[in-house]
């Protein structure tokens, strides 16, 4: 979330900044933010001289019972005061709730780099590789699946509903493959450390990273627990260090994540429907990294390198993409989409979001450091990427690497984990 205190003595600047989300509502709620923290600072002003006056009429009282005066009147005025403190209390309460609610809605300020308006303003910033033309011969991955035996989603469909792929043979295969490559290179080149976490998580664990409240309905949860399936590994990645005050030893901290997402996708019915370009159930690997404050612009650009590193081994095409502001997830100030392209569909799909958070996860899941031994806890800056989302990266090798005779040629780095070269018609 934003900091109270920027809000309060930045309020021109912070709504000018937000403006570059082409939200109409985000100017109104910080005013109402502002509106109701000048409230309750007058009432804790009041509290304040309020329970001033309580002590001092406490000794008062004490000393007219000890000179054997009248001090009825004095507790009577007493009790009056308690009791506007009291109501004065109960306001100052549903004051700061709301308060914390809408610092809740509002999302993080973009950078300046980052273009205004939605997502027709984004920004091509690089590409690599030579996109192909589709030839008369060539399938989509879901003709090309189904014709290899690797791809079942008829019977996802009757185990789950629609948007629940069975990958089978050679395409489960490829689905672990994919994940070794990207956690062994993520590791030994990079120098991430592995974690597996929980699939289950608790709401503030999804309130820390920006889940909740504003993306409950795209997520899937177990009211009877109260616990939500993660809809990317960034959620408990990120959390891994809530409420903690990291030592000045401890930064920078990288880490990678093979994990399934879950992802109602409520915000997108309708859209890319066809085999697995939008499935509720997918495995992605997930970068998360702690940096101080004043070298997170520089590691955005070296974790989407880290990505784009996966994509330039497996030989596909792909272009970078720097996100228009109302196009960017409300917990970034600044996100570089990774596009592969489809020639199945002849469009660029996205397989990976870089985005720096600044201190925005930090504030709602209260991750702080120390410069050095004694110093005074400061918000660290989080990031995340997808290095890289599977089921995309699958659709790509396979519309890309196809061969005439419905063989797919698999890139070479694969061919250690797949124990072969290609992929071809059982």
């Amino acid at each position: 979330m934003l900091d109270l205190k920027r809000i309060r003595f930045e309020t021109d600047a912070v709504k000018e900044q937000l403006a570059k989300r082409a939200d109409p509502d985000l100017a109104g709620l910080v005013d109402e933010v502002v509106r109701l923290d000048e409230e309750r600072r007058q009432l804790i002003q009041t509290v304040e001289q309020l329970k001033a006056r309580r002590n001092e009429a406490s000794k008062e009282i004490a000393e007219r019972k000890k000179a054997g005066d009248d001090a009825a009147p004095l507790i009577e005025e007493m009790r009056e005061v308690a009791s506007r403190i009291g109501e004065f209390d109960a306001q100052l309460a549903a004051s700061q709730a709301r308060i914390e609610e809408l610092l809740l809605e509002i999302p993080n300020t973009p950078q300046p780099p980052v273009p205004a308006g939605g997502e027709s303003a984004s920004q091509q910033v690089r590409a690599w590789g030579e996109p192909i033309e589709p030839a008369d011969w060539q399938k989509p991955h879901w003709d090309l699946g189904l014709a290899l035996g690797i791809l079942d989603l008829e019977r996802g469909a009757k185990l789950s509903g629609s948007g629940f792929p069975v990958y089978v043979g050679a395409g489960a295969a490829l689905q672990r493959a994919l994940i070794n490559f990207m956690l062994d290179v993520h590791c030994k080149e990079h120098g991430y450390v592995e974690v597996q976490p929980p699939y289950l998580v608790r709401s503030e664990t999804m309130r820390g990273t920006g889940q909740l409240p504003s993306l409950a309905d795209d997520a899937y949860h177990v009211g009877s627990d109260d616990l939500w399936l993660i809809p990317t590994a960034e959620v408990p990645l990120t959390n891994l260090h809530g409420g903690e005050v990291l030592g000045p030893e401890h930064l920078p901290r990288h880490y990678v994540s093979y994990t399934a997402c879950f992802r109602r996708e409520a915000g997108a019915a309708g859209r890319d429907t066809r085999g697995v370009l939008r499935i509720h159930q997918f495995d992605k690997v997930e970068l998360v990294r702690f940096e101080r404050p004043e070298d997170s612009g520089g590691a955005l650009e070296q974790l989407t390198g880290h990505a784009e590193k996966i994509l330039q081994l497996l030989g596909l095409p792909y272009r970078v993409v720097l996100l228009a502001a109302g196009d960017m997830a409300q917990s970034s100030s600044m996100t570089y989409d990774l596009e592969v392209w489809s020639p199945g569909v002849e469009r660029w799909l996205e397989v990976s979001s870089c985005s720096n958070c600044t201190d925005y996860q930090a504030r709602r899941a209260d991750i702080r450091f120390r410069r050095e031994k004694g110093a005074k806890p400061e918000f660290a800056h989080t990031l995340n990427g997808s290095g890289l989302a599977i089921p995309r990266t699958v659709i790509a090798i396979l519309e890309n690497f196809q061969h005439e005779d419905g063989s797919v040629e698999l890139p070479e780095v694969l061919h250690q984990y797949m124990g072969g070269t290609r992929i071809e018609q059982v």
